[in-house]
């Protein structure tokens, strides 16, 4: 009898946007992998699935190599492999751990979240990838809602005991049949904890518990479970989500709710739907940027400024009484009657090659002068901000469409969390944010 081939040890692959990865022997680096055919097989089919919903994935490149796009995340296979796709905010050269340092940071903007409830040590210390440091954060603020007290609620129960307790159904006790007089149809209340959050954070933290492959986040894990075990897994998620409770008794359920929400999958682009459900977190770059923009250029703005994100007001046509063709820039300032545009654009540029316009995109040109025209009525100053890189560390020359309408192109460091060439646009400031301005 032959031995039994014993089972494939997972593997785990990192990579960056836009790598390519394929089923031939190459040597690994951030920019190119070897996947198993399974792994690059479940890619294809998820990249059609992205296809139906409006995303691009991938590409396809032959029958062994795809590249990626612009998303970033982790990607779980059936086969055991997991993806872990990172950044690419650097033109030449970057680090493995620097990436997933930001793509974490980025990912608290998008939940909105202060950094200083996450602790910034765990941004920079925790060098596992971006599942593990996810899941980690959702049982940390599970174990300390546990630890202060899950929110109990009576409901109300109907069944047959041999002694009475709460109200008798005097209507069902009638209609006993002869020989059990003896009895009782109740209706009583319990303290329960089956509740919609509670049922969400039991169901995401099974999840949890069959994806981790840290030893530390499997244990607590562990232990949780053993906590919560009386508790049912929610199996309507979006309507339990609906139905979580905002009132200020469940104020310490609010940290652990955006991890809860981010492990079942509410806060996916597109939904994962398919015959696997591993734990796969995949976002689009330039949402990410967009959000990370926003929320720092709030932090710069007086608090009597109006930023919407984006905007919606306007249409580029009308038609027969409708509007046509809405214009969302991706960040819209007012204050005191003036106006600025912005919209950010996830795209490494080379500020030295003017032969190709820099890297800048003719259609985005087109966008701006739309926005230029139906939110600043021709006249004013807008932006498009990339973020920085070697080759763009300084803004370029200012675009004018005509003598009133000019726009700026900007660079926006992640790393130092600054946007060069802000003041061009004449945009007012905080006080806070211009005290930092003169000390740096």
């Amino acid at each position: 009898m032959s031995a039994m081939a014993s089972p494939r040890a997972p593997q785990r692959i990192s990579v960056r946007e836009y790598a390519c990865l394929t089923t031939e022997a190459v040597d690994p680096t951030l920019d190119c992998a070897q996947v198993s055919v399974t792994a690059f097989d479940h890619l294809c089919r998820l990249s059609e699935r992205f296809s139906r919903n409006g995303a691009r994935l991938l590409q396809v490149e032959g029958r062994q190599r795809l590249k990626l796009d612009s998303f970033v995340g982790v990607v779980q296979t059936p086969c055991g492999t997991t993806l872990e796709i990172v950044p690419k905010h650097h033109a030449e050269g970057g680090d493995l751990d620097e990436a997933r340092a930001l793509l974490r940071k980025l990912l608290l903007a998008l939940l909105d979240l202060p950094t200083r409830e996450v602790g910034a040590a765990s941004l920079q210390l925790f060098d596992a990838p971006l599942s593990e440091w996810v899941m980690r954060q959702f049982l940390q603020h599970l174990d300390a809602l546990v630890s202060r007290g899950l929110r109990f609620e009576y409901q109300r129960v109907e069944e047959e005991l041999p002694f009475l307790r709460g109200q008798l159904d005097v209507t069902r006790q009638l209609q006993q049949p002869p020989g059990r007089e003896h009895r009782f149809q109740v209706r009583h209340e319990v303290y329960l904890p089956d509740r919609p959050e509670n049922r969400l954070l039991k169901r995401a933290l099974e999840r949890v518990r069959q994806h981790t492959q840290d030893p530390d986040n499997w244990r607590l894990a562990q232990e949780l479970s053993f906590r919560l075990a009386e508790i049912a897994a929610s199996r309507q998620i979006p309507q339990d989500f609906r139905a979580w409770g905002q009132d200020r008794l469940l104020a310490h359920y609010r940290p652990v709710r955006p991890w809860c929400e981010l492990i079942l999958g509410e806060h996916m682009p597109l939904a994962l739907a398919g015959e696997f459900q591993g734990l796969s977190l995949l976002f689009p770059m330039e949402k990410l940027f967009e959000r990370y923009v926003a929320r720092w250029l709030r932090q710069q703005l007086p608090a009597e400024a109006v930023l919407r994100t984006p905007a919606r007001s306007q249409s580029l046509c009308r038609h027969e009484q409708q509007d046509f063709f809405q214009l969302q820039p991706d960040l819209f300032v007012t204050h005191q009657g003036q106006a600025w545009v912005l919209d950010t654009k996830w795209k490494l540029l080379d500020a030295s090659d003017r032969a190709r316009k820099y890297g800048l995109s003719q259609s985005d040109f087109y966008q701006l002068y739309a926005y230029g025209q139906k939110y600043l009525r021709g006249e004013g100053r807008m932006a498009l901000v990339y973020p920085a890189t070697e080759r763009f560390q300084a803004p370029l020359p200012a675009f004018a469409f005509d003598e009133r309408l000019h726009l700026e192109v900007l660079p926006f460091d992640l790393d130092r969390e600054s946007m060069g060439g802000l003041e061009r646009l004449g945009l007012p400031q905080s006080l806070a944010a211009c005290g930092l301005a003169r000390a740096a």
